[in-house]
Order: C-alpha cells, then sequence, then structure tokens
C-alpha cells in the first residue's frame, strides 16, 4: 500500500529542502542552484530568502554573485523574473521559449494579432548585437517605426520577456540599491550561447527539472511541478525518471513523486520561526499549497505580502518602514510563539540596517 503523508508530513520535508527548518551552510550560487532559483521581481527580497536560509548570509556575498555573473537575473519559470545560476539559465531558457511567448500571446493576443514573432524576435537580436545595454523603451524605441501597432508596453513585454533572452543588468538588484532595468542578451552577459533544445533525444531538460525541482520542493505532484515552472509537456520526462523515484500519496489522495534519499523529517520536528520574502517559492511553488499555508490566506501568496513562518506554516504578514518592522498575526500567538517571533524579528531588523527603531505586533495595544 502506498504510504500516505499529510500535510505536516508534507510541511516538513518543504522545510528541509528549502533550509527553512535549519539554515544551510551553502555559498550564494550553490543555495541558488539548490532552490533552482529565487523568484526576484522585487529586487531586494532574495536578499531576504537568502537570508533566512543560510548561517551568516551577507549582501554583499549576492552583490559579488551578480557582479561576477555566476548568478543572473532573467525571466524564466513562470514568465517571472528570477535569480538563477548562469549555468542554469543556459541549460534551461530554450526549454522555456515556448511557454514565455505563449503567456505574452495569452495576455496580449489582440494587441499582437498579425504580428509575426519569429521576425520581431530577429529584429529584435538585430538590434542588441552591438552589446550596448539597453531599456525597455529604448529596444522598443529601435523597432517601433517597423511594428507601430502593438502598444510599447505590449511589444517591449513580448521582447524582452519572452523573444530574446535577456538578463536585468546590475545595478539593478544589487543590495539596497534603486535602479531601473538596463537589459542585454544572455549570451552577450555571459559571453556563452544558451543551450539548444535537444531534438530528438525525449525531453532531458524536463527530466532535469523534475529531478532539481524535487529535490528543492518535494514530495509534489505533477501539477505542482508544473505550477512551479509553467512548462508543459512534462508527462514524458515524468516517465521517463518514474522508476528513479518513489511514490506517496497525500490526504486527498494524490499521487506524490519524491527522490528516494532526500529529507522526510519527522513531522514533529520542531520548526524554527523564518521570515520570508514576498513571493517566494517555498509558497508559490506548488499547485496545492496547504502544505505551507492554510486556505483562507492564498491571496497573501500573490498579493506580494511578507510572510512569516510559525511552526512551518504562514502564521503573520510583515512589513519594514519607517523605521518600524510591523508584524501582523492571522492567528493569535501563544507566548511562547510570540516571544520567537520576537527573537526572529530582532536578527531581520538588525540585518536589514535600515534605522529600525521598534517592532511591533498589530495584536499591541
Amino acid at each position: 500500500m502506498t504510504a500516505v503523508l499529510d500535510s505536516r508530513a508534507l510541511n516538513r520535508a518543504t522545510l528541509a529542502r528549502q533550509h527553512l527548518l535549519a539554515r544551510g551552510d551553502a555559498s550564494v550560487p550553490e543555495a541558488v542552484a539548490h532552490l533552482c532559483g529565487l523568484q526576484a521581481q522585487e529586487p531586494q527580497e532574495p536578499f531576504i530568502g537568502l537570508w533566512s536560509r543560510l548561517v551568516g548570509f551577507e549582501p554583499g556575498q549576492l552583490d559579488d554573485a551578480l557582479t561576477g555573473r555566476t548568478v543572473v537575473r532573467t525571466h524564466l519559470m513562470r514568465r517571472t523574473v528570477h535569480l538563477v545560476t548562469a549555468d542554469d539559465a543556459l541549460a534551461w531558457r530554450a526549454r522555456h521559449d515556448a511557454m514565455l511567448r505563449q503567456r505574452v500571446l495569452g495576455t496580449y493576443r489582440r494587441e499582437l494579432a498579425g504580428v509575426d514573432l519569429d521576425e520581431v524576435a530577429a529584429a529584435g537580436h538585430a538590434v542588441m548585437a552591438d552589446r550596448r545595454p539597453r531599456t525597455m523603451r529604448e529596444l522598443v524605441q529601435a523597432l517601433e517605426a517597423r511594428w507601430p501597432g502593438p502598444p510599447r508596453r505590449v511589444l517591449g513585454e513580448l521582447l524582452v520577456a519572452a523573444l530574446v533572452p535577456m538578463v536585468q543588468l546590475p545595478p539593478r538588484g544589487l543590495w539596497q540599491r534603486t535602479a531601473g532595468v538596463r537589459n542585454l542578451p544572455l549570451a552577450t552577459w555571459l559571453e556563452r550561447d544558451a543551450d539548444p533544445l535537444p531534438v530528438g533525444e525525449g525531453d532531458p531538460v524536463g527530466r532535469q527539472l523534475l529531478l532539481r525541482y524535487l529535490a528543492a520542493h518535494g514530495p509534489a505532484a505533477s501539477a505542482d511541478l508544473r505550477a512551479w515552472c509553467g512548462l508543459a509537456g512534462l508527462p514524458a520526462a515524468v516517465r521517463a525518471v518514474r522508476e528513479e523515484l518513489v511514490a506517496f500519496r497525500d490526504e486527498r489522495g494524490r499521487e506524490l513523486l519524491d527522490l528516494p534519499d532526500a529529507p522526510r523529517p519527522d513531522p514533529d520536528t520542531p520548526a524554527p520561526v523564518r521570515f520570508l520574502p514576498a513571493f517566494d517559492n517555498a509558497v508559490l511553488g506548488y499547485h496545492d499549497r496547504g502544505r505551507i499555508i492554510d486556505a483562507a490566506h492564498l491571496g497573501l501568496s500573490v498579493a506580494g505580502h511578507r510572510m512569516v513562518l510559525v511552526d512551518g506554516r504562514v502564521t503573520a504578514t510583515w512589513a519594514a518602514r519607517g523605521g518600524h518592522l510591523r508584524i501582523g498575526p492571522l492567528r493569535p500567538l501563544s507566548a511562547r510563539e510570540e516571544e520567537a517571533v520576537r527573537a526572529e524579528a530582532e536578527d531581520l531588523a538588525a540585518f536589514l540596517d535600515q534605522d529600525i527603531e521598534h517592532i511591533r505586533l498589530d495584536t499591541e495595544d
């Protein structure tokens, strides 16, 4: 009989693999690779995500990885800006191309009616061949005379988020720096071409994505994998490696796949308080997010709220502004829980170094 993993067992497995049960000692590139990237459309959020996951993390370590080109900011999973390693960006981009195009078309089908995407892509590559970084506006200005129909925003998003593999250059994404987006082709920035999509060899990139996803997020269902990456055509990849995996069931009866030797801690393992950044994939990286967040609070996970894990589950939101770190519990906290939240909040305030003078729980009078 297939073993059943309840939501608490899945929670502890997720926390262990996300370095949220115990902080890890990996380097920044190693951690980013293990996590299969960090969602990064809000440029400062990956710093919080790494601080919550790594022992002794310092912002300069991520700055060095970005300026040293070992990690990059690029559109990838779910057509969202992610922080990924240079190697993963090059290996995975071609597998994401069709999804990126389809998602832009799905959003702007009417505005892009009659537009030949291959012609736009070729023109975009030609403009960027001079190796000069451009804002999206500058790129659109170079092409809009040829395609005057689509609004500038639509043409720009089509180019930088789908048709031309781009990197968002530093200082965008550096610690406590405010900078607009300047784009450069991925291959130009890394001085290496992206790997071509293999033809006639099954789906080796899909298989790699599945195995890497399970290492960072499993146990998980095929629907969770699709929700994380946004890709179609993954059943073939699942079939190709199924014999290498073990299977479980969740409480709803869904089949969950996993790596045989991946950590699945005792469900009673204590889980420390952790402060998550906005749009963290520990929450967003699943179709069924019940292992970490209650159904009543699902909207928080897509609305950009920063969240606090207590006993491994989303239990509060938090925000830092105007000298205050404010915590909004979603349920009453015990005295012990409140003490643990305050202790972690004090460490976070010291890390943020934003002249935070007060830590306030919204339950206070």
